[in-house]
């Protein structure tokens, strides 16, 4: 028994001498692996956004006719990458005023002007919230080592918000060009020298856009299996051809659709997303429909860090549908003024801006307006819009004194109604609430003060939902109840009373 024992001890001891060696072995191969891997470069930053995710400013190289060496594309890949890298890293320390990432992609002595200016910002209390909107770099040296690269950046658009003590005390666009200097360092470029040029205020310059042929009768629109998620999973060709065939038979000749920042790819727009949505302007297409496409739904973060991935976004979907036939305007934000108070109202409105300035660069023939939840709001920004869109849910009785101050304050441009409804829901959670007779005499009064004012609309909405996503009006179920009620035609298919008054009073 003793030695059975003696024997299983052994076996213990040996199998844990085993044990430890392979811990030990194991360690020193991890160990090992870490000192021969390069750095993850997003680790650097500080950030867990992926490169393609952080700053895309439009950069157009100039034709590679430097001196010295040729540069082939994968060394001005790299060193693309490193160069934005560095202008969003040194946007990030002069936003919060910490130095994390600049000595990654600056040598020792350009960090050491960083470092300096930094601190005289944090100890005046003084923060820049600033972008790059667009570059043009052309390579004018590449040494024979490959170690060293001169690159001049002409023409590039940087706006910039300065503050202190929090208070905005400077908002300017200017168009400025750098002399860099880059030293290729431990694989990755670094800038030696960056010096300003040249500067001046940024003015964008716009044709003007005719607007007098619009005559918007239309519906706001979403097929009512699949509200707020129209291209997704569910998203039926067949559907919307029969939907688009109601609207058009109702008198109607137009739709309001809308795109999802973050549904359709935020950046990086998926191809699988626009191919839906070429499929929906296609059947509105043939349905003698116009469409009013907005932008930017279901997007809150006005960020001036992430307006460079904003305008990728718009960039791709407008140059994607800017010549189809069934367009007849770009909306770019659906209720932004809802955004004042949680995202601050000057941030907002410079973001909506810019924006227009972005869809009008790439799209000059079709107006662009502003879904503006009230009509308080929607002289704000009103030099800037060919169209001023409003919505309206308030007393019906106040619409036309409503329509005449907009008259009065905007009197040279196109007034479209863009939303107007009165949910038809009484029940449980509303005993006291509007029934469908209501709705009815709702619309026609509606109809009638549209046709005294010659006024453009779009009605919302076609269809009730039983499937309204949270993020809409809550989880609040007396709001959600409403929500579902404000069609002209039921979830069964039923036509309700109001829709005798669609598209005339």
């Amino acid at each position: 028994m003793v030695s059975i024992n003696k024997n299983i001890l052994r076996t213990i001891l040996i199998a844990s001498y085993i044990l430890l060696i392979a811990l030990i072995v194991s360690g020193i191969s991890a160990l090992f692996s870490y000192l021969n891997t390069g750095a993850d470069r997003s680790t650097m930053l500080h950030t867990e956004i992926q490169k393609v995710e952080q700053y895309l400013p439009k950069l157009v190289w100039a034709p590679l006719l430097n001196e010295g060496r040729l540069m082939d594309q994968e060394n001005l890949n790299a060193l693309q990458n490193d160069y934005l890298d560095a202008w969003y890293v040194k946007q990030i320390a002069y936003k919060t005023n910490k130095t994390a990432g600049i000595k990654d992609y600056y040598t020792d002595s350009a960090r050491k002007n960083l470092y300096d200016f930094i601190e005289l910002n944090a100890a005046n209390n003084i923060t820049i919230e600033a972008t790059t909107l667009k570059h043009h770099p052309t390579l004018e040296f590449f040494s024979e080592d490959g170690q060293l690269a001169v690159v001049t950046d002409r023409n590039v658009i940087e706006y910039k918000r300065v503050f202190k003590a929090e208070k905005m005390v400077l908002e300017t666009t200017e168009i400025s060009t750098y002399k860099i200097v880059l030293l290729l360092e431990d694989g990755f470029w670094r800038i030696r020298h960056l010096v300003k040029e040249s500067t001046k205020p940024y003015i964008f310059e716009t044709s003007k856009i005719i607007t007098d042929s619009l005559n918007i009768k239309g519906i706001n629109y979403y097929p009512k299996a699949n509200p707020w998620n129209m291209f997704g999973d569910a998203f039926s060709i067949d559907t919307i051809s029969k939907d688009f065939k109601i609207i058009k038979n109702a008198g109607l000749n137009s739709v309001r659709i809308f795109v999802q920042y973050e549904d359709f790819g935020k950046a990086n727009v998926s191809p699988k997303k626009l191919k839906k949505l070429k499929q929906t302007l296609d059947l509105a297409d043939k349905h003698h429909l116009k469409v009013v496409l907005t932008l930017f739904d279901f997007y809150g973060d006005y960020s001036i860090i992430n307006w460079t991935l904003n305008h990728r976004h718009a960039e791709k979907i407008v140059t994607t549908f800017k010549n189809h036939n069934a367009l007849i305007a770009w909306d770019v934000k659906n209720e932004p003024n809802l955004d004042f108070e949680s995202r601050g109202k000057e941030t907002v409105i410079a973001w909506l801006d810019n924006m227009i300035d972005l869809v009008k660069s790439v799209d000059t023939i079709h107006p662009v307006t502003i879904g503006w939840s009230n009509a308080k709001s929607a002289s704000i920004l009103k030099d800037k819009v060919d169209i001023v869109s409003f919505h309206y849910y308030e007393d019906l009785q106040k619409l036309d004194e409503a329509i005449q101050t907009l008259k009065t304050e905007i009197p040279n441009k196109p007034l479209v109604l863009q939303e107007f409804g009165l949910s038809s829901y009484s029940g449980l959670w509303n005993p006291f609430g509007t029934s469908n007779k209501d709705q009815a005499n709702y619309h026609k009064k509606a109809q009638e003060v549209i046709a005294a004012n010659n006024l453009q609309f779009m009605s919302w909405t076609l269809y009730d939902f039983n499937n309204i996503p949270k993020e809409v009006v809550g989880r609040l179920p007396w709001r959600k109840r409403a929500q579902e009620h404000f069609g002209f035609i039921t979830q069964k298919g039923e036509t309700k009373p109001a829709f005798k008054y669609i598209s005339k009073p």
